[in-house]
């Protein structure tokens, strides 16, 4: 019985075996490209971006809320080797109350590109950041509109006991087996 199983084979030449594994294989092959390729794109489209319109509050009607500006250099894109390469990077803002006790609240948040031009802004009415709460804006590695000058502007109030917020920035890439990473940090105007 057993030399019957491979009977199919046996009269087969060696040429005609190849030919008949090679089918096999392709089909095996291409099976398991089928099932990897159907796997779910889980790109930069999958991040949920702040909901501003959520966030915002009426400001409390103290008169003695201290209002401040601060100031965030970014990079969107870098030079490499020459004027004329620039690397695209991925930019994590972070918005911060390091108050323990006090909110923060943020009147504005304005992104500009190298040349000092507003790409866009980011909520139009105040948004609360409670006691030691962050809260992140995400710039994309495909969107360089701001360019390797670009900048934040943050318009803020806070309480008289209140801590000002700290804004800070991680720029990040990786081609290949290289990667680039920095931090920009806010400074008060």
């Amino acid at each position: 019985m057993n030399g019957n199983k491979n009977c199919k084979f046996r009269f087969l030449d060696n040429e005609s075996k190849k030919q008949h594994i090679m089918k096999y294989l392709l089909v095996i092959l291409f099976s398991c490209l089928f099932c990897f390729s159907c796997q779910e794109n889980k790109g930069t489209e999958d991040i949920s971006p702040v909901n501003w319109k959520k966030r915002s509050v009426e400001l409390p009607k103290e008169d003695s809320l201290k209002v401040g500006k601060s100031y965030l250099s970014v990079y969107s894109e870098i030079y490499s080797i020459t004027e004329h390469r620039t690397i695209a990077l991925t930019v994590t803002v972070s918005l911060r109350n390091v108050s323990v006790n006090e909110p923060v609240y943020l009147l504005d948040a304005s992104y500009y590109n190298t040349k000092g031009d507003l790409i866009r802004t980011y909520f139009e009415k105040p948004v609360l950041l409670n006691p030691l709460e962050t809260i992140e804006i995400i710039i994309d590695e495909k969107d360089t509109h701001g360019g390797s000058g670009a900048n934040f502007i943050f318009d803020w109030a806070l309480g008289s006991s209140g801590h000002e917020p700290l804004f800070e920035a991680v720029m990040i890439s990786t081609s290949g087996q290289q990667g680039i990473s920095f931090t920009t940090q806010g400074v008060t105007l």
